[in-house]
């Protein structure tokens, strides 16, 4: 019998220390859009401009087609990659050749590790029970892949199709016996909402 009331009196306080998150209303976290940004960033680094076979300061006209609706962020950064490398960007029917951005994969990945007890809601009894987590893991993956296609103009011509541009970025989140939290990422400067400088101020 004491058993079971000391049992009921830890869950009840450990109900009363849960933390809450709220989720945002934007379409995207500041952690997606990082994840996102800096994978295309990543990739872009990893390459130079002499794969491209053009002419250093050509002018050059830029598209980009894909399954993603990322699609246009993800050839603004390329184009300002093109432009540190000295090309000039210039759609209009000046441009020398064309650089066409094929996106085939563009996101993140979510996964989870759970171990403890789900959220509990009573429909007889009105008590409600938060999530209690001896061990959680979630970790998220953001991806990209892109090619580009160099063509001639006004000709047309096809002049040459790059590598694959590929890189990840991760941000995981843990949690250990229900309220001890800690994330780790490659992320550069990641949001610091869980952080206990953050907590303190």
């Amino acid at each position: 019998m004491y058993f079971m009331i000391t049992a009921v009196a830890f869950t009840l306080f450990l109900s009363a220390c849960s933390t809450t998150q709220k989720v945002t209303s934007s379409a995207r976290t500041p952690i997606e859009q990082l994840l996102h940004s800096e994978a295309i960033a990543r990739s872009l680094a990893k390459q130079n401009d002499v794969q491209l076979h053009i002419p250093a300061g050509a002018k050059v006209a830029l598209s980009t087609v894909g399954l993603s609706a990322d699609n246009p962020f993800a050839g603004e950064m390329i184009g300002s990659w093109l432009g540190r490398q000295g090309y000039i960007i210039d759609n209009s029917e000046n441009a020398q050749y064309k650089i066409h951005v094929i996106v085939s994969a563009l996101g993140t990945e979510f996964g989870e590790t759970f171990f403890g007890i789900p959220p509990v809601s009573g429909s007889l009894i009105p008590i409600s029970l938060p999530e209690l987590s001896i061990y959680k893991s979630q970790n998220q993956i953001g991806y990209t892949n892109f090619k580009m296609d160099i063509y001639e103009l006004p000709s047309g011509r096809f002049v040459h199709s790059t590598m694959p541009y590929t890189a990840e970025a991760y941000f995981n989140d843990y949690t250990f016996l229900f309220m001890f939290k800690f994330s780790k990422t490659d992320l550069i400067n990641p949001p610091e909402f869980r952080s206990l400088s953050r907590i303190m101020e």
